[in-house]
Parts: C-alpha cells; structure tokens; sequence
C-alpha cells in the first residue's frame, strides 16, 4: 500500500515535540492507514533543543533558530507548534498565513484577544487544516463514552463532571518555569495550561455553559528561582467551575476542574455522566476500565465495570488484551490530523477528529468567563453568539 507522506516542521523542540517525534517513529504500529508524517525540518531559539531531533530523528534533513525560515521552507506541508502561551499568537497566525496546516499546543493563544487573531488568520485561509492539540479523548474508555453519548444513552443527562489533574507542582522546591509567570502561561494558570483536555469532550457533545461560578487557588504562592532565592509564583495552580449547562430539551450541571496540585494523581483526566436512563465514567486512572449503570424504571441499580479492550480509534497491532497508554494516545491523535489533513472530515477513515479552533475559542468563552467570576465573586454569564 503506498502512503501518502506529510512533510512537517516542528516548531518548539521540548517535551511534547519529542512525543511526536516518538509517534511519527511508531507509525508502523498503526495498521491500514495510507498516510504517515515524517519531521523533515525542526526550530528552537536554543540550539540545543534541536540537538536532540538531528540526534534521534533520522528524517530531519534542516534546524533553524528562526520559524521564519522553517516556514519559507517549501518542504514543510504542515507543523507542529508547541511553544509558550504568550507567543502562540503570533506564531500560529504567521504559520497560518504561510499556508502551513497547523496542529497547535492549547490554548491557542495566551488570552481572548490572542485567540481572536488566530481565528482571523483561520478566516482569511480556510485552505489550512488547522487543530488543537487535545490526545486523552483517544483513549478507548473515552471513545465508549463518546459512542453512548452519540446513541443517546443517557436519557435526560443529570449532571456531567469532568478534570484532568496532576500533581506536578505539590513540591513546593520545584524551581519556577514559564508556566508559573503570567508574562508566558497567561491568567488563566492552569485552565489555560489543561483547560481543553477537559473541554474537548463537553464542547464537542455542545455542551456550551450558559454561566459560571468559579473558584480559583494559588496554593504556592512562591518559589525557589535557581538562583538561592525565591519569587512570586503567579499563576492559578487549581481551578473549578461549576457551570450551567442550557440546551433546547435539557439543564444539566457541569463541573470542570483542572488542577496541578492534585495529591496522589500523576496525569488523571476523566469523565462521569449522570442519565436518567444510564450513568457511565472513565479515567485514566484505571485505564482499562469503564463503568457504566444503566437503568430501567422500577429495576435494580446495579455498575458494571468492564475491562476495556485495546480497541482504538485507527487500527493497531496490538491485540485486543493488551492495554492503552498515553503514547497510545499521542498515536492516535496524530493519525486523526494527518487522516483529516489528507482525506478531510467526511471522509476520514473514523469519525472521531482533534479539537478544533472553535472549540478552542469555547474555551477562551469560558475560562475568560471563570477569571472575571474569580474578581467578582458572582455568577458570571457566557455569551455563546458569534
């Protein structure tokens, strides 16, 4: 089978470009899918970053210390751009404008009025495929829960809580990085660090809160510096909202929470949904199984757990025993933009795509939203119009 080859350039030479890099060497694992990425060109102000991919990755043919000149570098189809927060705008628009398809580190842009230029650029070149990064809904206890929320199986939906949590930061010796200052990580701290893995699910089910009542923390309010001495750590380090959920049929609540000082957690995301008619969860906890309870008036209430088999969304070798990991994730993620930047949505070879700029712009919608509920101490509503 020929495959067609994606051609890309990597711009941010840091942890998340190595798990794609590590990704486009496991294609092999992937089967029956006719298009692979291959990383010809990479880019990071520091050299040294980039030491590693012309190191490891044999198809990286050029590095550059200017994304400029990555992206005048006419084999360069489309990139990968995993940089800090504040310089997602400008970046994002100009790889957009040079006719690059993009998939982008959330949250796509540092605040609202970031995102909104990127849009535009997205406006002015629609030819571009453009996505947010967002991997933990390929996990196959996710996929479950998207399939029964496509069937309808929830009946009239009661209540939906999800979050994804770390516990990164509870040492509180963890030298400062960019994401603990407000100049590179933004005011939104920690939702704009992990916001969209908690939103892709509910923005793409069009579960858009009319409101929100946030409650935001700044548990370590300091730390060391490198240097001997300490200096305010400025950025939201756990954050939950409950929101109000309105659609045309029903009113649900929804509570999302992303936090970076979870005791006890290394990386959960998960998901539960309360129905009148079944209630199901998933968490990378226990990546292996999903819950679900499904109910018939007047009957037993009963969970049933099942181990969920490697089922993925894009066929693989591994067999239906074995289990799914974040790598796994990473995989499949990256086969949806590369089955939808060659084939298009409708006729990708499964339904499930990556998060889209409009989700992203939901996003900014809420977490913009959580920060003026945090000054106010009030309710804050959420203009969902164009």
């Amino acid at each position: 089978m020929s495959k067609r080859i994606i051609r890309f350039g990597v711009i941010g030479c840091g942890l998340m470009g190595k798990e794609f890099a590590s990704a486009a060497a496991r294609w092999l694992h992937l089967e029956g899918v006719a298009f692979e990425p291959r990383i010809v060109a990479v880019c990071d102000a520091n050299p040294a970053a980039a030491e590693w991919f012309q190191r490891q990755v044999p198809s990286v043919e050029r590095a550059y210390t200017d994304y400029k000149q990555l992206l005048a570098d006419p084999d360069v189809e489309a990139v990968y751009c995993a940089v800090p927060h504040n310089l997602h705008a400008q970046i994002y628009v100009d790889i957009i404008a040079a006719g690059k398809h993009l998939l982008g580190e959330k949250p796509f842009g540092i605040d609202g009025d970031a995102n909104a230029r990127i849009n535009e650029a997205l406006a002015a070149h629609p030819e571009v495929v453009v996505r947010c990064s967002s991997e933990f809904p390929f996990f196959p206890g996710a996929q479950q829960i998207v399939e029964w929320v496509a069937e309808g199986r929830f009946g009239r939906i009661m209540e939906v809580e999800a979050g994804f949590w770390h516990s990164s930061d509870l040492d509180p010796t963890k030298p400062i990085n960019w994401k603990r200052r407000i100049a590179t990580n933004g005011e939104y701290g920690c939702m704009g660090d992990l916001g969209m893995h908690v939103l892709h699910l509910p923005m793409r089910f069009g579960w858009q809160p009319a409101s929100v009542r946030a409650l935001l923390s700044n548990i370590i309010t300091e730390r060391p510096d490198g240097k001997g001495d300490s200096v305010p750590c400025e950025t939201w380090d756990n954050a939950i909202l409950a929101c109000d959920v309105k659609k045309a049929d029903q009113r649900f609540p929804m509570v999302l929470s992303t936090k970076r000082i979870a005791p006890g957690h290394a990386n959960t995301w998960f998901i539960r949904i309360q129905g009148t008619e079944m209630s199901a969860e998933y968490s990378t906890k226990n990546p292996k199984q999903v819950a679900s309870l499904p109910y018939t008036p007047g009957k037993q209430q009963a969970w049933h757990t099942v181990d969920v088999p490697y089922k993925s969304a894009y066929g693989t070798i591994t067999g239906g025993i074995f289990e799914f990991g974040f790598s796994d994730s990473i995989l499949q993620m990256w086969a949806a933009f590369c089955d939808e930047l060659v084939h298009g949505r409708d006729g990708m070879k499964q339904p499930f795509y990556c998060a889209t700029p409009e989700e992203a712009l939901g996003s900014h919608r809420l977490f913009t939203a959580a920060l003026e509920s945090e000054r106010t101490g009030q309710t804050v509503a959420i203009d969902w119009r164009d």
